[in-house]
């Protein structure tokens, strides 16, 4: 390989993967169905925004894989792999006007090849693609070189304008709704997209909010330490104080559908925080977790439901025996996978969480489980006179639900079982050399996490007032395991935001239900691009990947010329 090879490699290889991205999703239609709305109106299109998205998001990977050799090689690799971009955009027009694509790819059509030259003749226009594209690359090589906290300011306040364009359908019948603000939601937002006046002016202020925050939390956090004890516990007192009062007037605030968002996200947090016991504090991969969703559901429809007839409890009487089932249903797991480690534990509780839907499925147990037709009429919770039916009620039930396990879960995290699960993820034949009782600390894991899982399940069931066997499938067990990698593992504050990012954002984008997994896609790809730790990871993992980048920073630095090796 020769020194420009060398040189370049990295802009050249990420921007091939770029240009693969972006012809891929122009061809599936994915950049004309967006282009039908605007982030800016008369500006941008969602488009147009998400081809720059993509070329400056690989610049900025191309960017950092050469942050070592200088900053010169750095601006080059990023501007390489956004003209690389730019010009597999060029070729694609070229080939479309000299073959008929639309033969093979419906979506190549003389409108997408307009909105791929954002308008202009091609004559000119591929010029100002890959002046484009080359722009993308050295915005993304001086964001990178930039100092971090300027970076982080640029970063958010961009995205917030992104997503604030994307979610316009949402946020404007939301802030119409609340008196002075509809004046806001008049100014910010046009008939399609942001105001240009909007978009600006909500870039700064964020901006602004951000650079008084980087500057004024340090000198806060001094201040706070310096407090008496009393007065930093009044201060946390009133945060918390805050905080609830916030979760509890959301749904008023958000309305019907964001309220439904806000349910299942809470479901998932539940699901997410016993995970995270079994995973993140004891290390034991765990891909059978939806079963224990599944008994908890269907243990409280069977109790409650008048359809069955069995017993017809309420759903309060029903809900201990749906927690301790799944108390157990953990223990029985957990006792033929003790030896397991790894791959073979996955792939062990995986089984068990297929042979729980398979159960529900069987034409022998159908009388008392429904078969494949469920359990209906499931009773809703209530207390006293109020009953859980809407989204709006139900918000709360699962409000206290997240409360609750988020209490046990800090209260275990630092207790000697939570050291133990510590200690035993960590390696467990020095755990097990230390004095921990390996076996008893694995159930009370699998037992623990199914418990919480249970809770969730029977929710869930009083949700829907029906339970079915297709709700309870292996991809409830990834989902849940992928929010807490994003979030960050053995973080609980990880499993809320992990569940925002991952449940959340995709229920938003629902209109896009044709890309909206795609969408979820590449946002797991980025994420462990840009932050491997997670979203808001715990701080012993972000320390032990940090010493790791750093040793491996070490190894690839190479060594001086006249160095002995």
């Amino acid at each position: 390989m020769t020194q420009m090879e060398s040189l370049w490699r990295h802009g050249i290889k990420t921007g091939f993967i770029g240009a693969v991205t972006v012809v891929l999703l122009a061809l599936i239609g994915m950049v004309e169905a967006f282009s039908q709305r605007d982030i800016i109106a008369g500006v941008i299109s969602m488009g147009h925004a998400l081809l720059l998205v993509i070329a400056i998001f690989m610049g900025y990977i191309a960017a950092k894989r050469t942050a070592l050799s200088g900053i010169g090689s750095t601006l080059i690799n990023s501007v390489v792999s956004g003209v690389i971009i730019a010009g597999s955009l060029v070729l694609l027009i070229l080939l479309g006007s000299w073959v008929n694509l639309r033969s093979i790819f419906m979506n190549a059509s003389p409108a997408l090849y307009s909105l791929l030259t954002f308008g202009i003749e091609f004559k000119n226009g591929w010029t100002f693609l890959l002046l484009a594209g080359a722009l993308c690359g050295l915005v993304a090589g001086l964001l990178y070189q930039s100092f971090p906290t300027f970076r982080r300011i640029l970063i958010t306040s961009l995205s917030s304008v992104i997503i604030a364009g994307v979610l316009q359908d949402m946020l404007r019948p939301t802030l119409s709704a609340w008196g002075p603000i509809s004046v806001i939601s008049d100014w910010l937002f046009s008939s399609n997209g942001l105001s240009l006046s909007g978009a600006i002016t909500l870039c700064l202020v964020i901006a602004v909010i951000l650079f008084i925050w980087f500057q004024k939390r340090d000198i806060l956090r001094t201040r706070f330490s310096r407090l008496p004890s009393s007065g930093q516990r009044t201060l946390r007192m009133a945060g918390y104080v805050l905080l609830v009062g916030i979760f509890l007037v959301l749904p008023q605030v958000l309305g019907l559908f964001l309220s439904e968002v806000l349910t299942i996200v809470g479901l998932y947090v539940l699901l997410g925080l016993g995970l995270n016991i079994v995973v993140g504090y004891a290390g034991l991969l765990d891909l059978g977790y939806v079963a224990f969703f599944a008994i908890g559901a269907y243990v409280t429809a069977i109790l409650t439901s008048p359809e069955l007839g069995f017993f017809s409890l309420t759903f309060w009487q029903a809900l201990p025996f749906a927690v301790i089932l799944g108390l157990l249903s953990g223990v029985i797991l957990g006792v033929p996978v003790l030896k397991m480690r790894g791959d073979y534990l996955a792939i062990a509780t995986l089984g068990f969480g297929e042979i729980i839907r398979i159960l529900v499925l069987s034409d022998f147990l159908r009388p008392w489980l429904g078969g494949a037709q469920g359990i209906g009429r499931i009773p809703k919770a209530s207390i006293g006179g109020y009953e859980f039916a809407t989204p709006q009620q139900i918000y709360y039930l699962i409000l206290a639900g997240c409360a609750f396990v988020i209490f046990i879960s800090l209260r275990l995290k630092d207790s000697r079982l939570g050291r133990a699960w510590k200690a035993m993820r960590e390696d467990e034949d020095v755990a097990q050399a230390m004095g921990i009782n390996l076996v008893a600390t694995k159930l009370l894991a699998f037992a623990t996490g199914a418990g919480f899982s249970a809770l969730s399940g029977a929710i869930f069931a009083s949700k829907l007032s029906s339970v079915y066997p297709h709700s309870f499938n292996v991809m409830i067990s990834i989902n849940i395991l992928c929010l807490i990698i994003v979030g960050g593992m053995g973080s609980i504050p990880g499993v809320i935001v992990g569940a925002v990012a991952l449940v959340g954002l995709p229920e938003l984008l629902r209109e896009f239900a044709e890309y909206r997994l795609l969408v979820y896609g590449a946002a797991l790809v980025a994420m462990m691009l840009l932050r491997p730790e997670g979203l808001w990871p715990e701080v012993l993992h972000l320390r032990e990947l940090q010493d790791a980048q750093s040793s491996s920073a070490d190894s690839e630095t190479p060594a001086p010329s006249g160095a002995r090796i």
